[in-house]
């Protein structure tokens, strides 16, 4: 397919049953609202049932090697630095699935030069200067030397990285560029109150954020909802929740991360994250 310089680009991969096509469906909803001029969303999966007209479904390329093992890093995604990605071409910006826009996108694309690869601050690590691709802008077939490095040896990328974000904040030529600390936010140490305060004040949205993410957990759906995860039922109650420390159904198997592990509903997210 031919790509038009004057249409903005944006990629999602929906791979697995971790998130149904309501995500994607919802992050176009979400882009259309906050992005102007015309723009086109191209879903990398192996299931496009169920994807709205406006997303256009393309084929994951294959890792076309064994996946690493004892690592958790999302070693799948290096496949978007192959010199070839759905026949896109020129600066394309990901976004994951379990991302909640909220704030105007036009910067994400006029940011920087077309060449840069603009990532987000990994923040659980901020005094090293490494990484985050939930949200990042990438010039398609820039970087090749990414992917074939990889299949030369992944097992040994994987060990010494340990996470892909790391490998491609040292890996891409020149260096990555990160965006404006205020845009691009995560929730649970960006929105979230600290413990204990959690179990009495909801997350809060920070203000000029315009994307919140949500690496590692929880999802956007529940705690939307007020849970977790999907191992306890909705609006919990702090007492029900603390109880259940001890004997009942807990969000992690570790009584302390349980205890820790406590959301209010976030209404904000409701009013955000929809089609």
């Amino acid at each position: 397919m031919s790509t038009n310089p004057t249409i903005k680009q944006l990629l999602c991969v929906k791979w697995g049953t971790l998130y149904g096509p309501e995500y994607v469906n919802r992050l176009y909803g979400m882009i259309s609202r906050h992005l102007s001029g015309p723009f086109r969303l191209v879903c990398l999966t192996d299931d496009p049932r169920g994807l709205r007209d406006e997303v256009e479904p393309a084929p994951l390329p294959e890792l076309g090697v064994p996946h690493p093992t004892k690592t958790m890093g999302k070693w799948r995604k290096v496949v978007l630095w192959g010199r070839e990605l759905a026949g896109l071409s020129g600066p394309v910006l990901f976004i994951d699935l379990d991302s909640v826009i909220v704030g105007d996108l036009d910067g994400y694309f006029t940011y920087g030069d077309p060449g840069d690869v603009i990532v987000a601050r990994n923040w659980a690590k901020p005094m090293q200067r490494l990484g985050q691709t939930s949200v990042f802008r990438f010039p398609v077939g820039a970087n090749p030397h990414l992917l074939d490095d990889f299949r030369a040896d992944p097992q040994g990328v994987a060990d010494r990285f340990q996470f892909e974000q790391h490998y491609v904040t040292s890996a891409v030529t020149g260096g990555v560029k990160f965006w404006p600390e205020s845009w691009t936010r995560h929730f649970r140490l960006h929105c979230m109150p600290t413990f204990p305060l959690n179990y009495f004040v909801p997350a809060r949205l920070p203000s000029d954020a315009r994307i919140v993410t949500f690496p590692g957990g929880p999802n956007p759906d529940d705690v939307m909802v007020g849970r977790w995860n999907k191992r306890v039922p909705p609006h919990r109650g702090r007492l029900e929740h603390l109880l259940a420390t001890f004997s009942g159904e807990r969000v992690d198997d570790s009584r302390w991360r349980h205890v820790r592990r406590y959301v209010l509903p976030v209404p904000w997210i409701e009013q955000y994250w929809r089609d």
